[in-house]
């Protein structure tokens, strides 16, 4: 078993998410998280390339929003993420607040927002690592196109996403329309975001964001197989 995290080790949790999160206060002061105002309408490039979006992959269509319901866990098979979800808030500068520090593989939702299902984007936030050891969204940015994504919900019922663009935003022109904004109107959309890029011990921070897209492929009872 690894070490408890030192006091270290918590600020490095924190550090390279709160500058993209930072934003979303002014983003939902100035247009809304559920507005479809401004929304693209095809996945575009952050500053850094896209991590993953190979021509040719086939995507489903999407399927009609779902009425919204309080995520519980989260599931991405493709990268092994298997995770429990809990209610964040805003902190007093209009950041997220991230999972609590003693439990790095949680996975946070903004509960002020979007619930995965209904339509909008509704942001997932997840540490990358500790000081000692990967955290719960560690192999986040290996996320690929086509991969499916599933949110068990409080009403028991499962919403399957589907990933449909991976980009990594630096943190000079981090474009918060782009990460929290809607991608194509009357879409139940899904956001993942953690950490990226280099890690600057001198800053304790990191110097992008991985920003993971799904849309709404399907809906299910929880004890569906399929």
């Amino acid at each position: 078993m690894s070490a408890p995290d030192s006091p270290a080790g918590h600020g490095r949790l924190l550090a390279g998410m709160v500058w993209a999160v930072l934003l979303l206060g002014l983003w939902l002061w100035g247009r809304g998280i559920t507005d479809g105002s401004g929304a693209s309408s095809a996945p575009t490039t952050g500053d850094v390339a896209a991590v993953g979006r190979p021509l040719g992959v086939p995507l489903p269509p999407p399927h009609a929003p779902i009425e919204g319901a309080v995520p519980e866990r989260v599931e991405i098979p493709s990268i092994g993420v298997e995770a429990p979800v809990v209610a964040r808030g805003l902190d007093k500068d209009g950041a997220i607040e991230p999972p609590p520090f003693d439990t790095p593989q949680t996975v946070g939702w903004y509960g002020g927002g979007t619930e995965p299902g209904a339509k909008g984007p509704a942001l997932l936030v997840g540490h990358v690592d500790t000081e000692t050891r990967p955290a719960v969204f560690y192999g986040l940015s290996a996320a690929r196109p086509g991969a499916k994504v599933e949110i068990t919900r409080a009403d028991g019922t499962v919403a399957e996403f589907t990933i449909d663009d991976v980009q990594v935003f630096t943190r000079a022109r981090f474009d918060a329309g782009k990460a929290y904004g809607p991608r194509k109107d009357g879409r139940a959309e899904l956001r993942l975001i953690t950490c990226g890029g280099t890690y600057d011990r001198a800053s304790h921070s990191y110097e992008a964001n991985v920003v993971v897209s799904a849309y709404l492929t399907g809906a299910k009872s929880a004890g569906d197989s399929a």
